[in-house]
């Protein structure tokens, strides 16, 4: 860390000499504009480009399927506006699967498409997303998967289950536009100043978002071993299974209410009542293990899985309430 005085010119200026090495290592020269970034209380400030476009070029040769799919979805992740795929030859398998994963991505576009390269752009502009409405729009989603998950199952509505299982892809979207936002807030002072939110808000929204994305795995989980089975869940079973659903989306569904929150002493409270609560779903779930041992060996093994997904998905929520109260703590004076 450098220490430099804050000097006086012309009666009322403030001016601050910037070191040297950094100057030189960013190919800053006189002339040169500096661009200034509050943040919590800190000035950041970083070169001004004129081209601000962020352009990846990544070799594929060889490469396919699941690898090709993370591919394209880590460029996409890490900030790139412009996505050069290359290889001495683009196979139609490749093109598919590029295809594919940017249909998965909110806002990117195919644009060019010759036998050695493709070119995929990002063609929505930062400042219009949200990381804020990109979670809630994930709370809704995730919770509505769980509720009609164990719907599908109790009723053995398979259509419903199937539903659900689609309905994975618009949470993973969403997490792939979340932790995008993330990583640029990160790296750019600017990302971070157009979001409006300071990063240490974006790195809670990321780290609930994560906890969500679980959430959808696990709704997607319990619906199919809805599809698994062929008859509806014992009344007595799924009367259970839903009191446990309820109790568990109930964690979920306060502990993100304290993390949006503004009022401190009220996400501290929503917090730990969420926290309280899953000591409440670990009775509820070794009773409810009980309950199974009187099934069938085939139902009861299937069901077992529902009854561990619920129980993780309020440790999930768990895990947003403690974000929540790290959130609504005093910042340190720095």
């Amino acid at each position: 860390m450098e220490r430099r005085k804050v000097q006086v010119t012309g009666g009322s200026t403030f001016t601050v000499s910037i070191p040297k090495d950094w100057a030189r290592d960013h190919d800053v020269g006189a002339g040169d504009e500096i661009a200034f970034h509050p943040d919590s209380g800190s000035l950041l400030l970083s070169p001004v480009s004129e081209d601000e476009t962020q352009r990846g070029t990544f070799d594929i040769s060889g490469m396919e399927g699941d690898a090709l799919t993370r591919t394209v979805m880590t460029m996409y992740v890490s900030g790139f506006d412009v996505l050069v795929l290359e290889a001495k030859r683009i196979t139609s398998d490749q093109r598919r699967v590029v295809r594919n994963a940017t249909q998965g991505l909110v806002g990117l576009e195919v644009l060019e498409e010759t036998s050695d390269r493709i070119v995929v752009q990002d063609l929505l502009d930062s400042s219009e997303l949200s990381i804020h409405n990109a979670v809630r729009r994930m709370r809704l989603i995730a919770l509505s998967m769980l509720d009609d998950a164990v719907t599908a199952l109790c009723e053995n509505d398979h259509d419903m289950a199937a539903d659900v299982i689609e309905r994975d892809d618009d949470v993973d979207r969403l997490w792939f536009v979340v932790s995008r936002i993330f990583r640029g807030s990160l790296r750019s002072p600017r990302t971070a100043q157009e979001i409006g939110i300071t990063r240490e808000t974006c790195f809670d929204y990321h780290s609930s978002a994560r906890q969500l994305e679980r959430i959808g795995d696990h709704a997607a989980k319990i619906a199919n071993v809805a599809l698994e089975l062929d008859e509806p869940v014992p009344e007595e079973s799924a009367a259970a299974l839903g009191d446990l659903h309820v109790d568990a989306a109930d964690i979920v569904d306060t502990a993100m209410e304290a993390l949006f929150t503004d009022d401190r002493d009220d996400a501290t409270e929503l917090a730990n009542r969420a926290r309280e609560s899953i000591l409440g779903i670990d009775e509820h779930a070794r009773a409810l293990d009980d309950l199974l041992r009187d099934l069938e060996p085939h139902e009861a093994q299937h069901l077992g899985l529902v009854v561990d997904s619920l129980s993780r998905c309020a440790d999930y929520g768990g895990n947003v309430a403690e974000t929540a109260l790290q959130k609504a703590a005093p910042a340190p004076d720095l």
